[in-house]
């Protein structure tokens, strides 16, 4: 490959990580109308499904979501009654969330949608399983690096 040829978009990791990312949102988002959640409040619910009672900064590193996207976020959520918002009582300065019985009944609709999901993609259980890992992985690599960048307000 020339040096010219790694500027085209097809050769952008970014670019190809991006499309897949949209493309695959955009498998879930009929199941979610159904379930009348946008991806992020869904993705949002299957960490509260997981660890009902998280504080909010917790949430915010589990799902890589600053508090800026995060509170509206939960605001929405709440407004929908699926989620609860209540001060820490041991650190006051900590925010826990709670899923409430809606949205601890919602998880119960939700059970469908990964294989709904899965069935579009074509893709063999192992191949889910080797991509998910890979981009786990990448993932994990990339926010290690941050962290230890020098500048970081990570450290």
């Amino acid at each position: 490959m020339n040096r010219n040829e790694l500027l085209h978009l097809d050769n952008q990791l970014c670019f190809a990580l991006y499309a897949c990312a949209r493309e695959v949102t955009k498998l879930y988002r009929p199941f979610l109308d159904e379930l009348g959640l946008t991806y992020t409040q869904y993705v949002t619910m299957l960490v509260l499904w997981e660890t009902d009672g998280i504080p909010v900064k917790a949430l915010g590193e589990r799902l890589y979501l600053d508090s800026g996207t995060l509170t509206p976020l939960l605001k929405k959520l709440q407004a929908a009654g699926l989620i609860h918002r209540e001060r820490d009582t041991a650190d006051e300065r900590s925010v826990i969330v709670r899923l409430t019985e809606q949205g601890r009944a919602m998880q119960q609709l939700a059970l469908a949608i990964p294989d709904k999901v899965f069935c579009q993609t074509s893709l063999q259980p192992e191949e889910v399983a080797q991509l998910r890992e890979q981009l786990h992985k990448l993932t994990s690599t990339i926010h290690q690096c941050e962290r230890s960048s020098p500048g970081s307000d990570l450290n």
